[in-house]
């Protein structure tokens, strides 16, 4: 026999079937939230690499240049005119190299490469004969809150024979 009353009791009123909906719904809004951050982050990780890289690239263009060459500004400026390598983080991070005279400094012969320009913003009144230190930094507004964030490093490059 059909018990008419409990027939009407098993279905599911509209309320139950508006709270599943909006319990499908966040599930899926947060998955998707989910998923764009791990893209963000992985974005962020390829720019660290690419920053890496180009300072990188930078650090060994400037250790396969001859002493006298190294210590010419106007060289070095010419140097600079091109980016570190093909990324397109290397065209729109803003580039910053400074030679000076090893262990004492006799003043900073700095450059900047910013947009595709180079500028020169203050040079030494001697880089000396023998060492010279180089800083190389990578400066580029981040994909993830567009913080900077800048790569870095620093070599001493002497005046000897190539072997």
């Amino acid at each position: 026999m059909n018990n008419p009353r409990r027939d009407a009791t098993a279905a599911n009123t509209l309320t139950e079937v508006l709270i599943a909906l909006l319990l499908v719904g966040v599930f899926f809004a947060s998955i998707f939230e989910l998923n764009a951050v791990c893209l963000r982050y992985i974005e962020a990780s390829k720019e660290a690499v690419a920053g890496i890289a180009a300072v990188q690239d930078r650090t060994e263009v400037l250790r396969n240049v001859a002493f006298a060459d190294l210590t010419n500004s106007t060289y070095v400026h010419n140097l600079l005119a091109t980016p570190a390598n093909g990324s397109d983080l290397a065209n729109r991070a803003t580039e910053v190299v400074k030679l000076q005279a090893y262990p004492t400094a006799d003043g900073v012969t700095q450059f900047t490469r910013n947009n595709g320009s180079v500028t020169t913003n203050s040079t030494a009144h001697s880089l000396g004969d023998n060492l010279v230190q180089v800083d190389v930094s990578l400066t580029w507004p981040a994909t993830f809150g567009q913080r900077s964030r800048t790569e870095q490093t620093t070599m001493i490059l002497s005046n000897g024979q190539k072997k």
